[in-house]
């Protein structure tokens, strides 16, 4: 997602794991469950110095904090549901330019380590 051509740099987060309540069967909906997300970010470059200062990147802790929120507002039935929320949060920003969002259910199969979606979303603006 970095590319000196394009004129992004990739601003990442890895295997965040956090306790949701998600799931669109009976008894995913009696307690939350283990979800691991990881985030990939296309941010266009500053065209002036970073200077150095917080502002003027996108922040991966300001990115949390929102994916955070939207984990913790209330049972999200799908997978995919609560990678597009992720992923419009994202985009907000009008410096990133794309989104990559997977999201994983950890605990479903015994036989498999998780299950889950991709998804790749643009910023029309970015």
């Amino acid at each position: 997602m970095a590319s000196a051509e394009a004129g992004t740099r990739h601003v990442f987060v890895r295997d965040l794991v956090l306790s949701a309540r998600i799931g669109a069967y009976e008894h995913e909906k009696a307690a939350p469950q283990r979800i691991r997300l990881n985030l990939d970010l296309a941010v266009r470059e500053a065209a002036a110095d970073l200077g150095d200062r917080l502002e003027n990147v996108v922040c991966y802790d300001s990115v949390l904090g929102r994916v955070r929120e939207i984990v913790q507002a209330g049972h999200v039935n799908l997978v995919e549901t609560l990678a597009e929320r992720i992923a419009a949060v994202c985009l907000e920003d009008s410096r990133v330019r794309r989104a990559q969002v997977r999201v994983e259910k950890l605990d479903v199969f015994q036989e498999a380590e998780s299950v889950g979606v991709t998804i790749e979303r643009l910023n029309p603006f970015g």
